[in-house]
């Protein structure tokens, strides 16, 4: 029996959710899908230049998973790159620290100004 997939943490979403190559129109075009969870594998260890374990440690995850979760993301951009694909960043099990832009924001119970 396999075990239940454990949320993974990730730092935000992106504003894109699509990126493709420039000339040809997104209909005509093959998807791979790029999970948040292999994104924010790119993000911490690539771009903002994490170790493995430190990335592991943010993200939730053990080392050898995380080093797993890079391995998918980087054979998934590759294709695209290489094979003209658009890519679709959506799904995965993850949960996030970022509040929605419209989520109202209270103060709770206690609020400047005293009681009314």
């Amino acid at each position: 029996m396999v075990r239940p997939q454990k949320l993974r943490k990730i730092g935000c979403t992106p504003e894109s959710r699509y990126f493709k190559p420039r000339a040809t129109p997104l209909s005509e075009l093959i998807e791979v899908v790029l999970p948040h969870d292999e994104l924010e594998a790119i993000r911490l260890l690539d771009l903002e230049g994490l170790y493995q374990e430190e990335a592991a440690e943010k993200m939730g995850v053990s080392r050898p998973t995380i080093g797993r979760i890079l391995a998918r993301a980087r054979k998934t951009i590759a294709d695209a790159l290489i094979n003209g694909k658009a890519i679709k960043i959506e799904g995965g099990k993850i949960a996030t620290n970022q509040m929605p832009p419209d989520f109202p924001r209270s103060r709770g119970r206690h609020r400047r100004g005293g009681r009314k």
